[in-house]
């Protein structure tokens, strides 16, 4: 079953409390606090453009690349809407293929690379991004920590009612393969007060931090400095949300 597809004409609707704003504000500490000299930018998983956008209007030569057609429809959108120009790409990026070298820096927000599910595919990942990186440039990424993964969502179900829209949500984890499978049920008000049912399952790899680092290291990325939940400093035992920050 596809991911993205019929969720991400709802995406931005169930994800309204996301401080998107504050995502930007520190992606640009960590340029400012590297003192990395930043003018385009290749962003991975660039799903709605919820960053995509913001970061276009700071002036940024940026380009972004997902999978799903769909969410890359509704970036076109909102980006007409408001009047900002943006270059986007349909690809999987487990086969990144980019023209374009001597990039100031690559940016994956969101967990776009726990969706990616082997190692090879990460490591080639890893492998590219540096390829396409001038001397110096900056990678930039985060992932949902595998504490988030295997403890927080886990095996355990969420659900919301909206007025126009609702949802279950149930996870699945295994502790074999380090994934957890989610099975998403949403139910959506047409036009006709009805509501409309459909379904997505996602799966997401649960990392460590060591495993993703030694990834880096293989690749040939320096200064790695791993930080937790949007502060610049380590992570904790139970902090959901881990950046990394290296250089090539």
């Amino acid at each position: 079953m596809d991911q993205y597809r019929d969720f991400a004409f709802i995406y931005d609707e169930l994800m309204n409390e996301v401080d998107y704003d504050g995502w930007v504000r520190y992606i640009e500490d960590i340029i400012k606090d590297e003192n990395a000299q930043v003018q385009n930018i290749l962003e991975l998983a660039c799903g709605t453009g919820n960053l995509t956008i913001p970061l276009t209007k700071k002036n940024y030569d940026i380009a972004g690349i997902d999978i799903s057609d769909e969410m890359l429809s509704v970036a076109r959108e909102k980006a007409e809407k408001e009047g900002v120009e943006l270059v986007l790409l349909q690809q999987d990026i487990a086969e990144l293929d980019f023209d374009i070298i001597n990039l100031d820096c690559v940016l994956c927000a969101c967990d776009g690379f726990n969706y990616i599910t082997y190692d090879d595919d990460l490591e080639n990942v890893f492998a590219k991004t540096h390829e396409l990186l001038k001397e110096e440039g900056i990678f930039i990424f985060d992932i949902s920590s595998f504490y988030k993964l295997s403890t927080v969502l886990g095996n355990n179900t969420y659900g919301e009612n909206r007025e126009d829209v609702a949802y279950m949500w149930q996870n699945y984890f295994d502790d074999e393969e380090n994934l957890v499978e989610m099975e998403l049920a949403f139910f959506v008000k047409d036009e006709d007060g009805k509501f409309d049912r459909f379904e997505e399952v996602h799966q997401q790899r649960a990392y460590t931090e060591d495993e993703i680092v030694e990834m880096l290291e293989e690749a040939g990325f320096k200064n790695i400095k791993v930080y937790g939940d949007f502060k610049l400093e380590s992570p904790k035992e139970d902090s959901q949300r881990i950046f990394f920050v290296c250089r090539k």
